[in-house]
């Protein structure tokens, strides 16, 4: 059965800027020491290379070879994009992640991202039905209240928001199917990056307001990116699943790690999995490794969240609005 994802939307307009949160993310590459893998040619008819620089010796390297370990298993098929920064190192890592996704249900964020700046826009403070819908739509990944949130804001406040966000390469689908988003990792880490630190977009009290949502995922969604994470992290964690007919399984996992001294995101895209625990336990053997790089002992790391029954169908009923 093909899944489509509500809901219809017309138009396109494109446009491009450059925030001052973009700016400052870009600086954490700057003063990095790159990592020994080779690069992607710009031609782009060779493999993706895993890519890292740190500032802090050895760190680039050793990401490079665990991240390396994951993707060229011959467990791991389908395509992988990985997109990771850690402020506190100063650290990059990206692995393909350029590759168009079908976004599923992260896209919830960007609509999550397009209503806080609607309310700021407005001068005023979300009434209690949008955080009704909010929350279900974040913590519960409920279809339902996206569409609804998604109708409401409308497509080109949706495309405003996604300019203003620097998000120059995620592309609404052009039938208006929400879940048929085309998003990439890089752009995925430029949310990640826009809710945890002070920027022109969103205002402290927007971005504290997501990531709250974030944190209170419901325990059955809390799959992927978490795992390994260490114990005094807070994780912030938006999970997406979905199955197309001839094409596999669309399992993606996006996630902050704040406080006690950490300050990091990680996005890990897959695409054409047989199936979702395929699909989840890449995510995952993935980010176990970068959390024990990241934090320098496998001690630290509490987190291990393949044990938990997953769904064996895409993420909830996802048919046109005509069709309903």
């Amino acid at each position: 059965m093909t899944h489509r994802i509500c809901t219809r939307a017309g138009g396109l307009r494109r446009a491009s800027a450059v925030t001052a949160l973009t700016a400052a993310f870009s600086s954490i590459l700057v003063a990095a020491v790159p990592a020994t893998a080779a690069q992607v040619s710009a031609n782009g008819r060779t493999a993706p290379q895993v890519v890292c620089t740190s500032t802090k010796s050895g760190l680039a390297e050793q990401l490079t070879k665990d991240i390396r370990t994951v993707v060229n298993s011959p467990n791991t098929q389908g395509h992988t994009s990985i997109a990771l920064y850690d402020r506190t190192s100063k650290t990059s890592c990206t692995y393909d992640a350029d590759r168009q996704h079908d976004s599923a249900s992260l896209v919830k964020v960007i609509v999550l991202g397009a209503l806080l700046r609607q309310v700021q826009d407005e001068h005023r403070e979300l009434t209690r039905a949008e955080r009704t819908l909010a929350t279900k739509m974040i913590t519960a990944s409920d279809n339902d209240a996206t569409t609804t949130l998604w109708k409401r804001l409308g497509l080109p406040r949706i495309k405003e928001f996604l300019r203003l966000a620097g998000m120059k390469h995620t592309v609404p689908d052009p039938d208006g199917y929400w879940g048929l988003t085309q998003i990439n990792a890089s752009d995925q880490l430029t949310l990640i990056a826009l809710f945890t630190a002070t920027n022109s977009v969103l205002d402290n009290s927007s971005r504290a307001y997501a990531l709250d949502l974030l944190n209170q995922v419901i325990p059955t969604q809390r799959w992927g990116v978490p795992a390994g994470a260490p114990s005094g992290a807070r994780v912030h964690v938006k999970n997406g699943w979905l199955q197309r007919t001839g094409g596999g399984w669309r399992v993606h996992s996006v996630g902050a790690f704040t406080e006690r001294g950490h300050d990091y995101g990680l996005v890990v895209l897959t695409s054409d999995h047989a199936s979702m625990p395929a699909g989840v336990g890449v995510i995952e053997n993935l980010a176990h490794k970068i959390h024990v790089d990241l934090n320098e002992s496998p001690a630290a790391t509490g987190r291990t969240l393949r044990s938990q029954s997953l769904p064996d169908t895409s993420d909830g009923s996802l048919v046109p609005e005509s069709d309903r």
